[in-house]
């Protein structure tokens, strides 16, 4: 096996292919074979052999590319360009007028009760000394890793040489990797991504990575990218890494979904349209990262269908049904197809984020009881800054979090085998979403209960008075959250409800699709705006048809119709973090 961690990922760099888990410098790779998925091309192995001659885990080399394939390359980017930014105009021109819709349209009632909190989701900043698994030949060797709030990782020869501001040795964004404890683990994975080639000797037991395997290794996994082997010194210094890695890989994998700017939800919409036109209506884990980051993974996915569906913008041309048309073959299709399964899809996704809600309100209560006690006991001034501090950092805090995130992972198997028949593997994407709710969530809670903290608190309070107004924002603050994580549990159910079936719905009725509409697109035409497509609307009538069967069994599981939160509409007034630690009571002590 050869790696190197010595060198910057240069992923998705022009004039590279993509790294392969172990860099060698070598020739160029020949092209991927065909029967491989989509990013498992630097991560294909060879007939087994020793651990030291490269060939056990047969990661293919990787180096600069020559003309003929840069310009490849270049040929494969502009194809995709070409596509993709006519989908990009229409789905941006739709948000945008989605948006001033909803800005000149009659406003809500303040739906939510917490306050949005005004902290960025960030990781826990995570450092600390490992080994790492690099060089040529391949050997462990000390480093000083740092994960950075924005989840990337950076590792340096020595703690002084961070501490000095040094350049790091190298550094990766976490986007898209998988974090592994186990070495067997590790290598079944590889091999169940790229396993060896018929007539080739094969293992019952994966070979060790090395004579002298580490007693705590960190394995990050990416299905195209350069793998990183580390180890802790410590079982409990590996669990604190794997917490914070993966934290890091949550936060850099979601920064579109929990985007509320039109332009990502555009980016969101054009993305699902330009695959669909290419034959993929499934919804996988292709999403998670940045815009750019995902379009590099897109343009390695095998165009299934491109002949059949580049039909223009639009589908002018194509085969549309007239919205009388599709209620026959749409009823047909969620009859025979969807309403047998969504009330187990939705009692699933119920259960999961209700599990993880309810982590999220215990948690909660105890951090607000903690402060209470410590309160009553009269504490020092500095051990009281310091739980307030601590109360403050819970949404942030790993370790304690990791309650709440482990509900959603253990549901995530199960998840998947019953959205598998129709087309969806994005369930770690949906993990990922229920994880993002309760860190949401919890953050939203602290700062409601600090910022009414501030408000009650005043110097004339002894520490038991003190406790006791402490008690009643608990009470109400307890309240607010359950109003919030109630109708937040309805969204989250409702929106990943239509992912699941909206892209299946499309998928099934696309050969039922009959009727020429000239007259029809000549008026959508003449509006002169790119926001207004056939594709579009025939699109809305299916998802309004579908939202109402998935409103109804939301109904029935949830009892009632739970009021929608938007972000304008909160009714507290957002969070000064300095505001409880800049008015110190006698039992809330100055500094002096």
């Amino acid at each position: 096996m050869c790696t190197d961690g010595g060198q910057a990922d240069k992923t998705g760099t022009q004039g590279t292919y993509p790294i392969s888990p172990w860099h060698t410098n070598s020739s160029p790779p020949s092209p991927p074979a065909p029967a491989l998925t989509p990013g498992t091309e630097a991560v294909r192995l060879g007939a087994a052999g020793a651990p030291s001659d490269c060939s056990r885990m047969g990661g293919r080399p990787s180096s600069p590319l020559d003309k003929r394939q840069q310009q490849h390359l270049r040929g494969q980017v502009d194809t995709m360009l070409r596509d993709f930014l006519p989908c990009s105009c229409e789905q941006l021109a739709a948000s945008v007028l989605r948006q001033i819709s909803r800005e000149l349209g009659p406003q809500e009632p303040a739906g939510c009760q917490l306050m949005r909190s005004k902290k960025l989701p960030r990781v826990r900043e995570h450092q600390g000394p490992l080994t790492q698994l690099w060089g040529h030949p391949p050997r462990w060797q000390p480093i000083f890793c740092v994960l950075r709030g924005d989840g990337r990782l950076e590792w340096f020869s020595h703690r002084e040489e961070y501490e000095n501001g040094g350049h790091p040795l190298s550094s990766v964004a976490l986007t898209g990797y998988t974090v592994l404890t186990s070495q067997r683990d590790y290598l079944c994975l590889l091999d169940a991504l790229c396993p060896v080639p018929s007539g080739g000797h094969t293992q019952e037991e994966p070979e060790p990575l090395l004579e002298m395997p580490v007693n705590f290794p960190l394995f990050l996994q990416h299905p195209f990218r350069r793998h990183l082997c580390f180890s802790a010194a410590t079982g409990e210094a590996r669990r604190a890494w794997r917490l914070a890695l993966q934290g890091g890989i949550r936060l850099r994998g979601t920064v579109l979904q929990r985007s509320q700017a039109p332009a990502a939800r555009a980016f969101l919409d054009a993305l699902r349209l330009y695959r669909q036109r290419r034959g993929h209506f499934g919804e996988d884990d292709v999403t998670l990262g940045s815009d750019a980051e995902v379009s590099a993974v897109i343009r390695t996915e095998d165009p299934a269908g491109q002949g059949r569906t580049k039909k223009g913008r639009g589908m002018r041309g194509g085969c549309l049904p007239i919205p009388g048309e599709v209620e026959g073959p749409l009823e047909t299709c969620l009859r025979g197809r969807v309403d047998t399964q969504l009330s187990r899809v939705t009692q699933k996704l119920l259960s999961t984020v209700e599990a993880v809600l309810s982590t999220v309100q215990t948690l909660l209560a105890q951090g607000m009881d903690r402060l209470s006690r410590h309160l009553r006991g009269s504490p020092s001034s500095t051990r009281l800054r310091k739980e307030v501090y601590s109360f403050g950092e819970m949404p942030w805090d790993s370790e304690l979090m990791h309650a709440c995130y482990r509900e959603a992972e253990r549901s995530q198997k199960r998840l998947g085998q019953l959205v598998a028949p129709f087309g969806f593997f994005g369930t770690r994407s949906l993990v990922f979403g229920a994880q993002d709710l309760a860190q949401q969530l919890m953050a939203d809670a602290v700062a409601t209960f600090l910022q009414l903290a501030d408000q009650c608190l005043t110097a004339a309070l002894d520490c038991t008075q003190a406790a006791q107004q402490l008690e009643k924002v608990r009470g109400r603050v307890l309240k607010k959250f359950q109003s919030d994580s109630s109708s937040a549990r309805r969204r989250f159910i409702r929106g990943w409800l239509l992912c699941i079936f909206l892209p299946f719905v499309l998928s099934q009725l696309k050969s039922s699709c009959k009727a020429e509409l000239p007259e029809f697109e000549g008026e959508v035409l003449a509006m002169g705006s790119p926001a207004l497509t056939i594709e579009g609307i025939y699109e809305d009538i299916v998802r309004g048809v579908l939202l109402q069967r998935i409103d109804g069994e939301l109904k029935k599981a949830l009892g009632v119709s739970d009021t929608s939160c938007t972000l304008d509409g909160c009714s507290e007034a957002p969070w000064d973090p300095t505001g409880l630690l800049g008015h110190p009571l006698n039992c809330w002590p100055s500094s002096r």
